[in-house]
């Protein structure tokens, strides 16, 4: 059976619970990667059932303190273009210009994402854009989604997946011939995986010392945001730090990162109003001043662990995990939705190619993908220590200081690490990854160099010096490492 025999021409409209699905594609979880799948898949002509175990989300509010926003780039873009929706989501967006860094002191200083123009990411709604998603799929006649579904296990050798309907408490068991988990970190396809003894699975889910908890800054009496809309707000403080991104109603979704136990303050001690407002009059008195209820909003959201979720193979038979329950990364580039996103583009790229079977399709697109989300998990992790560490260092400053300089005089020649990663959805994430450090190490060697001038206001002429010597080591960097890997 090749793939074209897996689409339906004339499908009905909602398969009955509990029998084969014969044809159909079955996906598990409905979030943002899920409903994106769901679309494209349908587009492509498939028969599409798709079973999420929480509500409609269009119906009933997400839980307060559970990443209510997220920044949308290039990458991601490009996976709502694929499907069509790209301006119905940019008109969900905030465009974000770069980082505004707030001191102890309440100073500020802004730092731009790109010196070219026109690079910006997008703060834009969970639920919105989920729900915009949802809309989408749903307009296709051969999609169905039903919500309050649990998968509680999968049986990968046979194809069958075994749900409980959360209102009603029936169990029952649905057979497919091909299975897509984009069920979160969580898994339940993913952890069906663990379980198989015939299966060979690597897996590993490392957690940082730190979690999160969201707060609000509301906005003014006018509907307006408080402070500057156009930039993401960062308070780094070293160990641990404070950012806000824009909510379309004047609002900002604030997050705090934080150690559970370490250093003076920490999560498992800020358990009293007298406590919280300390530790924010001593570390964030400007985000204090907008927070009005940070009392309530601190003991009663939740704290959340900040993981990354890496395993081996993604695939067994014709089953398929995709976004976070193949690779969740923590949040510090902004590239989760991106990146999950952009699995949905290679998958297509990889359809395009009309092999043969489901099993084979899984195999090709592993081959495509994995490396590049285990780059983007490692830069994840290392823009942790930039964000809350690096960011207000004077040395970063100078560096980031000529990153922008370069892009701006010469912007189809240099592209810093970050705008390689946010900005070029032409390379993948581990090709990024590699030339953007190779180009750090070369920028940090000439600004230790005291032979070479690097001052704040060069001209072009001299930057063209500096742009040379750079790509000159990065390609030396590059040759070594290569080597170094033979």
């Amino acid at each position: 059976m090749t793939l074209q025999d897996n689409k339906i021409k004339n499908p009905e409209k909602g398969l009955p619970l509990g029998e084969d699905l014969g044809g159909a594609v079955l996906i598990i979880g409905a979030g943002l990667c899920g409903s994106l799948l769901a679309l494209r898949l349908a587009q492509r002509g498939f028969l599409v059932e798709v079973f999420e175990s929480r509500p409609d989300l269009r119906k009933v509010a997400i839980s307060a303190g559970r990443s209510i926003n997220l920044a949308l780039s290039d990458r991601g873009l490009k996976g709502l273009r694929l499907c069509g929706v790209e301006e119905k989501a940019r008109k969900l967006c905030i465009p974000m210009i770069g980082r505004l860094m707030h001191d102890k002191e309440s100073n500020t200083f802004s730092s731009n994402y790109s010196g070219r123009e026109g690079e910006y990411i997008n703060s834009i709604s969970r639920g919105d854009l989920n729900a915009l998603l949802l809309d989408e799929a749903e307009k296709h006649e051969n999609v169905t989604i039903h919500f309050n579904h649990k998968c509680k296990k999968v049986d990968i050798e046979n194809g069958i997946a075994f749900f409980i309907n959360s209102e009603t408490n029936e169990e029952f068991s649905v057979t497919s011939e091909v299975i897509f988990g984009t069920d979160g970190a969580g898994s339940s396809l993913r952890k069906s995986y663990i379980s198989e003894p015939k299966f060979l699975f690597s897996y590993s889910q490392n957690y940082l010392t730190h979690g999160y908890k969201e707060l609000e800054i509301p906005s003014d009496s006018t509907g307006n945001h408080k402070i500057s809309k156009d930039h993401l707000h960062i308070w780094p403080r070293g160990d641990f730090m404070l950012i806000a991104l824009p909510n379309l109603d004047g609002s900002f979704t604030v997050t705090l990162f934080l150690s559970y136990d370490e250093g003076e303050y920490h999560f498992n001690n800020l358990t009293t109003e007298e406590k919280i407002t300390a530790f924010f009059e001593q570390e964030f008195p400007d985000a204090l001043a907008l927070i009005p209820n940070i009392k309530d909003e601190f003991l009663n959201n939740p704290t959340g662990p900040l993981g990354t979720v890496k395993c081996s193979p993604w695939f067994y038979k014709n089953t398929l995990l995709l976004g976070d329950a193949a690779h969740a990364i923590v949040p510090f580039y902004g590239q989760g939705m991106n990146a999950s996103f952009e699995d949905v583009v290679v998958l297509d790229e990889i359809l395009n190619q009309e092999l043969e079977s489901w099993e084979v399709v899984f195999k090709e697109y592993q081959k495509a993908r994995k490396k590049d989300t285990d780059a983007i998990a490692d830069l994840a992790i290392d823009n942790f220590y930039e964000m809350r560490d690096h960011v207000a260092n004077e040395i970063f400053k100078q560096k980031r200081k000529i990153e922008m300089d370069l892009e701006k005089y010469f912007p189809n020649q240099y592209f810093s690490k970050y705008s390689l990663v946010t900005f070029n959805e032409h390379i993948g994430y581990e090709e990024a990854m590699k030339k953007g450090r190779a180009q750090d190490k070369a920028l940090l060697h000439l600004i230790a160099d005291e032979t070479v001038q690097t001052h704040q206001n060069m001209t072009k002429n001299e930057l063209k010096i500096i742009l040379d010597k750079v790509m000159a080591e990065t390609t030396e960097i590059l040759k070594e490492d290569s080597i170094a890997k033979l």
